[in-house]
Formats: C-alpha cells, structure tokens, sequence
C-alpha cells in the first residue's frame, strides 16, 4: 500500500499535528517531522511499519507508560469501510468508527490517514541498560519508574528483556550497544550468580542542548532508587533519530548472520501486573528453561490508565492498574525448531489457562470464532454489531476469520 503516497504529499504538518497516509513508514513520518522540531510521542521498537498497520493493533513501545500506545496519540482517521464509505472520523464525529478501527485488526476498514498528534523532539538520548540477576528486583524498578511520581522526573522510555541460556551470549551481540567485554561480563554474571535468567531495563532519557548539563545528575538521582546489579549499569550517548531506529542496525546485524527472513513464531501477550512472577516462573523458567532458540524476550509494564476502553485493543480484564506486555520473538532456523517453539508457544498459552492467568494476546491469533469471542469478552457484542454496520458482508481482513461467511452473526453474549 506504500506506493498509493507515491507522487502526493502524504505527510503533512502542523504545529501539533502530523497528517500520514496510512501508507507511509514511521521511518519517514519521523523523518518529517525532525526536519521542523517535532516527532509522534508514541513509537513501536522498528520503524519500518506502515502507520495504518500499528493503528490496526495499537502500536506499542517504551513510551506507551507515559503517553499510551499509539492509538492513543491520533486525533482524527480517514477510513474506507466494507461498504465502501470514506468516512472522516474522530472522538467527536463519527466516534464510533474512530474507536472501532483503532486496534481493529482491519476489520471495520482499511486506515488512509491519520492525524498524529506530536510534540517537541528531544535532540540526544542516554540510553542505559540495567542488569538484574532476581526477577522480583527487576520488575519492583520497572514499576517504580513507570509510576506518576518517578516518570515526571525520570525516564522517557521504559522497557524490558530476559536473556535465557544461548541469548546471554548471542542475544546482545545483535546489538551495538553492547561491547565484547561487556557481553562477557553478563554471562559471567549469569554464571556467577546460578541464575538461567538475567534480566535488563533498557532505558532513556531525553535532552537537549538546554538540559545536557543536567542529564549526568538527573540519571544519578534516578539510579539510585533502583536495585540492579551493582555496578551493571550500561549507558550510551545517541542521537534521537539514532535511538529511534535502533533495531534498523540490529536488523543489518541479523540479515548478515541469515537470521532475519526466517520463520518468526512469535508470541506476545499482555499479563496481569498480579500474575507476572507466576508467568515468569512456569514459562520463562518452565516452559523455556532448557529453551536456546535465536531471539529476544521482552518484559515491561504498561499503565491501563494510559489506554481507551472504547478502542477495539483489549488488554487484561483484572481491573488492576498496570499489566505486562510479553514479546516471545523467537526464530527459527530449522522445521524442527520451527515446531518445537509453536509447540512451546501452545503450552505457554495452555499454562496460563490451567493456571488461570486472564492474559490476552496481542497480534492475536484463533482458528475458532469462539476463540474470538473469548479474546474480546465483553467488547464481542460491541464489535459483532459494529461489523454489521460497516463490513456487513465481512470483505474486510478475511484471514483472520473474526467473522464467518458469507454472513455475520449478531451480537451475542459475551463470553470470558
């Protein structure tokens, strides 16, 4: 769809807005927008992603504690529907369309434009990475510094990884932030200290010319409220273009080794703030214990206050305040590698059932309407009735099998 912007002006400022094709790569809406001072607040880890498609999931990151996912950050859609229908929409026109197709999964319409709400962007970053060896540790401080209170005065962007076996060697070699020596560092200290797991906050702070002098005492100030490994603290000088588009270097890194286009069984879920050691220790230490695929395991807390109920996105249905989001992003170099982490990727899914652990995919995936059904719970109704009203006839995003056809079942009850 990128080349339907070939030839017209499909990015488009304001002073606090920019207007994007739903086309049109985050790479070059963040282009754009620098050249004047400006950027998104809200970004996903790889920029090579069509607006339209992050605003279909909803588009998540480091940022998203502070200013939610992506769909959070857009004021106004242009929208083609399944009848056919152009319809402009926002929060106060056409409302019910605007939260639909955020987060929709392309099933209500296909996303032309959007209009993005920015802010001033910042000129450097000093990106840190922080070592732990106990995941209680871990988790405390990322929940520390995605609280209200720490996030004024802290971080800009707060994520999270686990490093499992062969990744505490090979996974920081994908990236340049780490040196040699630092890389045997942490496998040493993986060794050192018996654990299967070492865990790292991957942080930044922004600045600029006015606050540089400020940044060392700031991140000082920060530091010392956390409880990592002392003396695994890892920090880098980039610009904010340099930061944004690090895994576009990662990824030159992994098409060089012949890990990039292979199969990617991915899994990625929220899970409830209440059940993350759970998850941790019957997944991530039992499932994948003995696991030593090529890839990466992401691990960070997100604030539900941060998202929109009406949005067609779900996120774990607890009611609690802050929920983790968890990347499985495995590859796989072989058809048996490729089966065995698809197998490992159900069983994680079954122990979270068994376990009753109310996590929901994102990216989701089910071969059953009622498996639909019970990923939306109590937004099915809402939706089954909003399909009906702007793809009757269910053209849109066929493959994922949402909806049966040739028609669309009316609005049921929903199940949890």
């Amino acid at each position: 769809m990128r080349t339907l912007g070939r030839g017209h002006h499909r990015i488009n400022l304001s002073t606090d807005y920019v207007d994007a094709g739903g086309e049109q790569l985050w790479v070059d809406i963040l282009r754009a927008t620098l050249k004047h001072g400006l950027a998104p607040r809200a970004w996903t880890d790889y920029l090579q992603l069509t607006v339209g498609g992050t605003l279909s999931n909803a588009g998540i990151g480091g940022q998203a504690f502070r200013h939610g996912p992506q769909i959070a950050n857009v004021h106004e859609l242009d929208v083609v529907t399944g009848t056919g229908e152009m319809v402009t929409c926002s929060r106060h026109k056409r409302k019910d369309l605007f939260f639909a197709a955020l987060g929709g999964l392309g099933q209500f319409g296909i996303i032309t434009r959007a209009r993005i709400a920015l802010e001033s962007a910042p000129k450097q970053v000093r990106w840190v990475r922080l070592a732990y060896s106990d995941v209680v540790a871990f988790t405390r401080d990322q929940e520390l510094l995605i609280s209200k209170h720490a996030s004024e005065a802290g971080f800009d962007y707060v994520e999270g990884q686990v490093q499992l076996n062969r990744t505490l060697t090979e996974g920081p070699k994908s990236t340049p932030f780490f040196s040699e020596a630092d890389i045997n560092r942490l496998a040493g200290l993986a060794s050192e200290t018996g654990s299967g797991a070492i865990y790292f906050i991957e942080a930044a702070m922004y600045y600029d010319e006015t606050t540089a002098p400020s940044v060392n005492q700031k991140l000082e100030m920060v530091l010392a409220q956390l409880s990592f490994v002392p003396g695994f603290v890892f920090t880098k000088d980039v610009t904010y273009f340099q930061f944004l588009d690090r895994v576009r270097v990662e990824e030159v890194v992994l098409r060089s080794a012949d890990v990039w286009d292979v199969p990617h069984p991915w899994l990625n879920l929220f899970v409830p703030r209440s059940r993350i050691l759970d998850f941790d220790a019957g997944v991530l230490k039992g499932i994948l214990g003995g696991d030593n695929p090529v890839g990466l395991i992401l691990m960070y807390p997100m604030n539900m206050a941060k998202w929109t109920s009406q949005m067609t996105a779900v996120t774990p249905p607890t009611g609690e305040d802050v929920f983790y989001t968890v990347g499985l992003l495995r590859s796989a170099l072989s058809p048996d590698e490729l089966e065995r982490l698809q197998r490992e990727n159900q069983s994680a899914l079954a122990f979270c059932d068994k376990e009753g652990i109310e996590c929901k995919q994102y990216l989701p995936h089910y071969t059953s309407q009622d498996g639909w059904r019970r990923h939306f719970g109590a937004k099915w109704s809402n939706i089954a009735q909003l399909k009906n009203k702007y793809d009757p006839h269910a053209i849109m995003s066929r493959g994922q099998r949402i909806f049966p056809l040739p028609s669309v079942p009316a609005a049921g009850t929903a199940t949890t």
